[in-house]
């Protein structure tokens, strides 16, 4: 029934994230794969629900595995970019030199209510490769 995605995560240097999680300004986020953001219309405000499963430091190691269900806001530009908030970004010591692996859900939206995603199958589309995370130039994690 999912969306299954292994993504990079976008966003500012760590220095500005540090400055940004206090602030509550949007910080880091990840890019929807195409497909389900034009086959659901994802909008500006849409709230995306799924699990985070992985995360993937710069050196290309596991630093959590599991299960963790969460409700995530797109961005207010537009509905492609979804913000990762800052209570992720410091428990998981989040970058924009990390991945993360989703599994997405749910679109809830105002009009419309909750949205399975794909239901009755799995799609897995956008995945970073194996092999392909090990960065050779990162910045470390600023605590705020």
């Amino acid at each position: 029934m999912p969306e299954k995605c292994r993504v990079s995560v976008c966003g500012f240097d760590p220095m500005l994230v540090r400055g940004y999680v206090k602030t509550g300004f949007r910080a880091l986020w990840f890019y929807l794969p195409d497909e389900l953001y034009e086959d659901y219309d994802v909008q500006i405000g849409d709230k995306i629900q799924g699990k985070l499963q992985a995360v993937i430091n710069p050196k290309e190691e596991r630093t959590f595995e599991g299960n963790e269900t969460f409700e995530w806001s797109t961005s207010k530009e537009t509905g492609y970019a979804v913000l990762i908030p800052a209570e992720i970004i410091t428990k998981y010591e989040l970058t924009e030199f990390h991945f993360i692996e989703v599994e997405l859900t749910h679109i809830v939206r105002v009009d419309k209510g909750i949205i399975d995603i794909y239901p009755g199958e799995t799609k897995q589309r956008k995945w970073w490769p194996d092999g392909k995370m090990k960065l050779s130039y990162y910045l470390p994690y600023a605590a705020p």
